[in-house]
């Protein structure tokens, strides 16, 4: 029968060439819940949570047999090809929200959060939950952790300001798993124009093999009040 980690591995490695068959990804066989949080430095202040309306999974090696044939008609390196395989990122778009105040639950908008000029937002913090679809049971926290300080994404903006587009701009985090899609905005004010910076969506980069590494604890768990401030 081998170790259970055998039998996990086995039957993960069946259900992905029966996934690759159907042109479908490991990622289409969950549902997923994700949480921004926005934390500030007055640490007297409560962090703005919001709850993406829907997360919309896209793999970015989707497709292996295409791939592989790109290699074969010499389009690129086979070794590039197996390396872009190996990866296997799940990306997790988050286009829609809605705020996590109970004035306003159920207030569902497109993204659109001021993020600079301004100096009282310390980091930003994702949180993504899954769960199989079909299963009934609660949603688990994925094992994988997303941030982006100020600092970091604040540098990044600055190198964006002399450009000429305004809208699709992207930055990342250090790690590379967090991505902002930014607008730049033009404000006229009497005296001069100012440039703001809005986020218009959130993407995180998961690899597929940790979509199945579950910790413990619960959405109810990270809203409450207590592990909200805990985190600031």
């Amino acid at each position: 029968m081998g170790d259970p980690h055998t039998r996990k591995s086995a039957a993960l490695n069946r259900l992905r060439g029966q996934l690759r068959k159907k042109r479908e990804s490991l990622a289409d066989q969950f549902e997923f819940k994700m949480y921004i949080l926005f934390h500030f430095k007055d640490k007297k202040k409560t962090s703005a949570v919001f709850e993406v309306a829907e997360v919309v999974p896209v793999m970015t090696n989707n497709y292996e047999e295409s791939i592989l044939k790109g290699a074969k008609e010499e389009a690129y390196s086979y070794e590039s090809s197996r390396e872009l395989l190996e990866k296997d990122v799940v990306q997790l778009h988050a286009p829609r929200w809605q705020p996590m105040r109970r004035d306003i639950l159920g207030c569902t908008t497109d993204m659109d959060y001021f993020l600079w000029p301004r100096n009282d937002i310390d980091r930003i913090e994702c949180h993504v939950f899954s769960r199989w679809k079909g299963d009934n049971s609660a949603f688990r926290p994925i094992m994988c952790e997303f941030m982006f300080n100020q600092l970091d994404y604040e540098r990044q903006l600055m190198r964006l300001l002399p450009g000429r587009e305004k809208t699709g701009l992207i930055i990342n985090n250090p790690q590379q798993t967090m991505f902002l899609f930014v607008d730049k905005h033009v404000k006229q004010t009497t005296k001069n124009k100012v440039m703001l910076f809005k986020l218009s969506s959130v993407c995180l980069y998961i690899p597929q093999d940790q979509l199945m590494s579950w910790g413990v604890g619960s959405v109810d768990d990270l809203l409450s009040p207590s592990a909200v401030d805990e985190q600031d």
